[in-house]
């Protein structure tokens, strides 16, 4: 009996990495905003901003290639299949989109945002309220997407009883 290491070792980094990526976005988005609005409040924010924030958004968002990755290799050769919702793959294609376009709205819509208002990229005060409410928004929509996607990729392995 030979044992194939690669879908059992990405198996494991996809799982660890994805419990990184979506613990931080929980983290985000029921801790961390509420938190800030209370720190602003007695002028305490900057210390979040400062040393939490950049810390805490490095891990998210290199989580979330991370998982996407050891994701695509543990599709190896049907990749294609999932990506195109073939019937074979179309449950695990369809957590594997989800997936995806929550990637990209982590590196292209909220990382770029959040640059902005932890100060590594220079903005003026509007564009800083603008780059607020556009990450909490799409950070929203990555919570929403987060619970079809769980259930689409755990259906992909387990959802027999669901999908035959």
């Amino acid at each position: 009996m030979t044992v194939d290491y690669v879908p059992a070792i990405s198996r494991w980094i996809h799982l660890l990495a994805g419990v990184m990526w979506l613990g931080l976005l929980y983290y985000f988005n029921f801790v961390q905003v509420a938190a800030l609005k209370a720190a602003q409040a007695d002028g305490s924010a900057g210390a979040i901003m400062k040393h939490i924030a950049p810390r805490a958004l490095f891990y998210f968002r290199w989580s979330a290639v991370v998982t996407w990755l050891a994701g695509a290799a543990l599709l190896g050769a049907n990749f294609g299949n999932a990506f195109m919702l073939r019937p074979s793959h179309a449950v695990i294609g369809i957590g594997a989109w989800l997936g995806t376009v929550m990637l990209i709205n982590v590196w292209f819509v909220i990382w770029p945002c959040q640059k902005k208002l932890i100060g590594l990229v220079d903005a003026s005060e509007d564009e800083k309220g603008k780059a607020r409410r556009t990450a909490y928004v799409v950070s929203r929509i990555n919570v929403v997407l987060s619970f079809p996607m769980l259930f689409f990729m755990a259906a992909g392995a387990h959802g027999a009883i669901y999908f035959g």
